[in-house]
């Protein structure tokens, strides 16, 4: 993806509409003092370079029964071919794992599982993630509390 480069304008839309996301695009245009119409150019072209990637519902697990939450740090066994793809085919398949990174370094992936209850956990970890391919070794961290959770960029 190459590079957009952003005015004022453009920064103003995006720190207005990360927000306020529910905004529609009059709202958003009369908030940043442009016409709807320069708006929406400037909306849509920043969609097509790559900048807006889309809009999504955040929804609190939590406030869905899922009170438990484990990072798992896993190091593959890098002999294997196939040892990422393999692995992370397998982990896309879990519903309860919410996010899936990779990294450089002793550790290759990173896991966020939910979890209804620490039985449920033992039911997904033992059934599910244990048997993923390649895995070398793997830690558990269980989220006490989450300190910080805020995906606005400083524009």
């Amino acid at each position: 993806m190459a590079e957009i480069m952003l005015d004022n304008t453009d920064r103003r839309l995006l720190r207005i509409w990360q927000s306020e996301p529910e905004l529609s695009l009059a709202d958003l245009a009369e908030r940043a003092g442009v016409t709807a119409l320069k708006a929406g150019r400037r909306v849509a072209k920043m969609e097509e370079a790559g900048v807006i990637q889309g809009q999504e519902a955040v929804i609190d697990w939590r406030a869905l029964g899922y009170v438990v939450a484990v990072s798992l740090r896993v190091t593959l066994d890098k002999t294997a071919a196939r040892a990422f793809e393999d692995f992370l085919e397998g982990a896309r398949a879990i519903p309860e794992v919410t996010e899936i990174q990779t990294f450089l370094g002793r550790v290759d992936v990173r896991l966020h599982v939910i979890a209804r209850d620490l039985g449920h956990y033992q039911q997904i970890y033992r059934q599910r993630i244990l048997t993923l391919p390649h895995i070398a070794d793997i830690e558990s961290l269980m989220t006490l509390t989450e300190v910080k959770r805020d995906e606005a960029l400083p524009l």
